[in-house]
């Protein structure tokens, strides 16, 4: 299949898999990659010494290119873009940030570029600032989201209404039929996060894994907007938030609440009662664990069949 996302990045398949923290380290990013599809090892996790880590080991793992996203609120984010540049990586998705910042300096160094936005504004602010692509991410999609409770269906004609760069969607896309949607409304390519979680690579914990398995229909709600807004599956922590809320909590109350390491106590050290549990809507479409090259192939299969079944309308 190609288009301009897979010229782009020179893969098969417009398949990009999410950068998520806690759970895309070096296994998740070279099965995608050797699926066809392009994985991302996620920064916003590791230590600097981490990330060259992964991305050595996934330079072993994989012939294919693979990508590192990295969230631009990263304290230590100078030593990271070393390290990306002294590795020889050829793909960085930058987020939670100043697109200017960094793309002119990582395009320096041959590195293709894409940033990710949750609104038309944040987007054309992206294509100001040069970047290669745009991945735009709606309301329904995992962890840390826009404020404007966009959803996909609605951001993605509008971002494509309004730049000339290649659009990869993200927000609730898991399956074939929601990538052939995707690109229906505008979008080249997609990318796709909570899917990912639920797989033996994902470097998430197995506890985790299965609560992603077993959400169902409005188990997860996006909160903490005066901090950084987070969707997350309800549990003891969420229930405590919420608790909050309704006496009023002020910020500082709620920082407070939040203290450090909440979503590492959850995602990656399986804590499930006192830990942030970060997870797209669409956890509640997902129903096993599986290998993330059989998520891609099967993303694949049902995307040409929907694709074939729409010819007779």
């Amino acid at each position: 299949m190609r288009n301009k996302i897979t010229q782009l990045f020179g893969i098969k398949y417009p398949i990009i898999q999410g950068g998520m923290v806690w759970a895309s380290g070096w296994r998740l990013a070279s099965a995608v990659s050797n699926a066809g599809g392009l994985g991302l090892i996620g920064s916003g996790s590791m230590y600097p010494e981490v990330l060259e880590e992964h991305i050595i080991k996934c330079k072993k793992a994989t012939d294919k290119p693979f990508g590192v996203n990295v969230p631009m609120l990263y304290p230590e984010i100078e030593k990271l873009m070393q390290i990306i540049v002294d590795q020889g990586v050829k793909i960085v998705f930058t987020s939670a940030g100043n697109p200017k910042t960094w793309t002119s300096y990582l395009q320096d160094h041959g590195i293709t570029v894409v940033h990710v936005v949750s609104s038309v504004k944040f987007a054309l602010k992206a294509q100001e600032a040069g970047v290669d692509a745009v991945v735009a991410e709606g309301f329904e999609a995992g962890g840390h989201n826009g404020r404007d409770e966009t959803t996909t269906m609605v951001l993605i004609p509008s971002v494509k209404e309004k730049i000339t760069v290649p659009l990869i969607a993200a927000g609730g896309i898991a399956t074939g039929r929601a990538m052939l949607a995707a690109m229906v409304l505008g979008a080249d390519g997609v990318q796709v996060g909570s899917r990912f979680v639920a797989t033996p690579e994902a470097s998430s914990h197995g506890i985790f894994k299965e609560w992603v398995v077993k959400a169902q229909e409005g188990d997860t709600h996006l909160t903490l907007k005066e901090l950084a807004p987070v969707r997350l599956l309800k549990n003891k922590f969420y229930e405590e938030v919420q608790a909050a809320y309704a006496k009023g909590a002020s910020k500082e109350d709620l920082i407070q609440l939040l203290g450090r390491g909440r979503a590492k106590k959850g995602m990656f050290e399986g804590n499930t009662e006192d830990g942030e549990l970060e997870i797209g809507q669409v956890s509640g479409l997902i129903h096993e664990i599986k290998p993330a090259a059989q998520i891609v192939a099967d993303m694949m299969a049902e995307f040409h069949v929907a694709r074939d079944e729409m010819q007779d309308y």
